[in-house]
């Protein structure tokens, strides 16, 4: 542990991770919900990292190198020499293979499904790790990286690992110490063993707690926050004018924002509408997405108008002959959605102003969005609206953010707004959206919507590297996607990233793009960014 003089150190980065109306010192690498947001790559830091932002060149960490069989029936990895634990204790093979093991004994873990595609996982020496593969992959290294490696000397003794709160951690990345944790902001302080201590210039994060984005936006602009990842209305005059010489933003293309329907929600008549592709279908027309863009957005998403999901961050890949056979189902027409809904039977049964299922039961669902996101508020806000005018009896319903992520995880919803980050290449948020062995492990797959021949499809794709192979393989599984639209995409969002220039430099900017700029725990690509950053002298 660090003495306490470290967090009021003058290289102390502010920095706004998430939302929040309390912290709880949660440090659960493998909890995907109450976890605090600056565990993973901070204090558990990757074997590699695959820079989107430059042609996913690798960015070996722990890793030193990684080697693919050439029957793609196997991976070795090589550790670094001289690595530490932030206790002081060495990191080995050993480690990496604890931590396989153990989630393969405690599958709650294992939120990627990282033992659906292993066999088994042995040390070659202190050094070297072989994963062999349980079917040929040549993607399998970059679901591997995803699972946190932990130190078997302190989770061995844990006989509860889901509910391990791991208040004080042992971790290998750059920033591992906790020595101020309160419900208002807690201070995350170098790792006194870290091995890339050479490169890493900032003695703390600061995070302090903010409930919703008003809070996130007074922070910003009163510029108490370096390093800010929120959605602010109107950037320019909320926040830039403030101080232009010092206060910047850079919004690119990420995430893909969609709704979802449960397929396999509790409430069985609302199951019978949303298992119909006819239902889904006409839902989507009723989205006005432009407007979501516009008015929820202020004109900083992309719009996706793209059945396939893919949209403008994979445009390359995008056959229009799908595009002009399913396109018009992801297009703003209410009166097409009402000749659709009207055509497959669901009518006003009852007279109560709403329609019903075909078979006269009724329809009634809430849309779930996090109530501390004002963007997705007004976007669902907006959907409710176009629904309505369909005929459809949808509603808000606004859960804290942790709760609508156990809620679309435990699939205990009706219907939501979720979202899935962007990747290097399609295959990846299919991957994420249709995996069946992820339901229960994380919000990706909230839909249940699967597909067997789309599986074998996606299985297919990772058994190839050639392109041409890959771009054909992908062909026919955007059009099993575009005909059941188990996905309403609206827009893609845009990496939030405000940053300050005042008292730190090394910022990824539209200038110098080296690395996506974001601090959200889906860009691993953030601790690339914080070992480039430098207090202003």
């Amino acid at each position: 542990m660090l003495p306490p003089l470290a967090a009021s150190a003058e290289t102390v980065l502010t920095a706004n991770i998430e939302p929040a109306t309390t912290w709880v010192q949660n440090f659960n690498p493998f909890n995907q919900t109450s976890a605090r947001q600056s565990t993973s790559d901070f204090i558990y830091e990757p074997l590699v990292i695959f820079n989107r932002f430059d042609h996913d060149k690798a960015n070996y960490r722990l890793a030193k190198s990684y080697k693919i069989a050439d029957d793609l029936k196997s991976v070795e990895f090589t550790l670094r020499d001289g690595l530490k634990w932030s206790d002081g204790k060495d990191l080995t093979a050993k480690d990496v293979v604890f931590t396989f093991n153990y989630v393969k004994k405690n599958p709650a873990l294992d939120f990627v499904s990282v033992w659906n595609i292993l066999d088994k996982v042995e040390a070659i020496d202190e050094h070297t790790v072989k994963f062999s593969l349980s079917s040929p992959s040549s993607l399998a290294v970059n679901r591997l990286i995803e699972l946190p490696i932990v130190p078997q000397h302190i989770w061995a003794d844990i006989a509860e690992p889901v509910t391990f709160a791991n208040e004080t951690p042992v971790g290998s990345g750059p920033m591992t110490e906790i020595p101020r944790f309160t419900p208002q902001t807690y201070d995350q302080c170098r790792n006194p063993y870290y091995w890339d201590a050479e490169n890493l210039k900032i003695d703390c994060f600061r995070f302090p707690q903010l409930a919703d984005n008003n809070q996130m936006l007074t922070a910003t602009a009163s510029g108490e926050l370096d390093w800010g990842t929120s959605f602010l209305p109107n950037v320019e005059q909320t926040y830039v004018a403030k101080d232009p010489d010092h206060f910047h933003y850079w919004y690119t293309a990420g995430s893909m924002v969609e709704f979802i329907f449960n397929q396999e929600t509790a409430n069985a008549d609302n199951k019978k509408a949303f298992q119909d592709v006819k239902f889904r279908r006409a839902m989507s027309m009723t989205l006005d997405r432009q407007g979501m863009v516009n008015v929820a957005g202020y004109g900083y998403p992309t719009l996706n108008e793209d059945p396939t999901t893919f949209g403008q961050v994979y445009a390359s890949w995008t056959d229009p002959k799908v595009l002009e056979e399913f396109g018009k189902y992801a297009k703003y027409d209410v009166d097409g959605a009402k000749e659709l809904l009207d055509a497959a039977g669901y009518v006003d049964a009852d007279g109560d102003g709403f329609r019903d299922n075909p078979d006269g039961t009724p329809i009634k669902f809430d849309i779930i969005v996090p109530n501390s996101w004002t963007d997705w508020l007004d976007t669902v806000r907006i959907a409710v609206e176009g629904m309505h005018d369909a005929g459809i009896n949808a509603n808000i319903g606004t859960p804290e953010e942790a709760v609508w992520g156990q809620d679309l995880i435990t699939g205990k919803f009706d219907a939501a707004i979720n979202s899935i980050s962007a990747a290097a290449l399609p295959y990846y948020p299919y991957q994420r959206a249709f995996n069946r062995d992820d339901v229960g492990k994380t919000r990706f797959t909230a839909q249940r919507w699967f597909n067997d021949d789309l599986s074998t499809l996606l299985n297919e794709f990772t058994l190839t590297s050639d392109m041409d192979k890959q771009k054909a393989i992908m062909t026919k599984a955007q059009r099993i996607v575009a005909e059941n639209m188990p996905l309403l995409p609206v827009y893609n969002n845009p990496t939030w990233y405000q940053y300050n220039t005042k008292r730190f430099t090394g910022w990824s900017t539209p200038d110098k793009p080296f690395v996506n700029p974001t601090l959200s725990r889906q860009n691993h690509a953030r601790l690339l960014h914080l070992l480039a950053l430098r207090p202003v002298k």
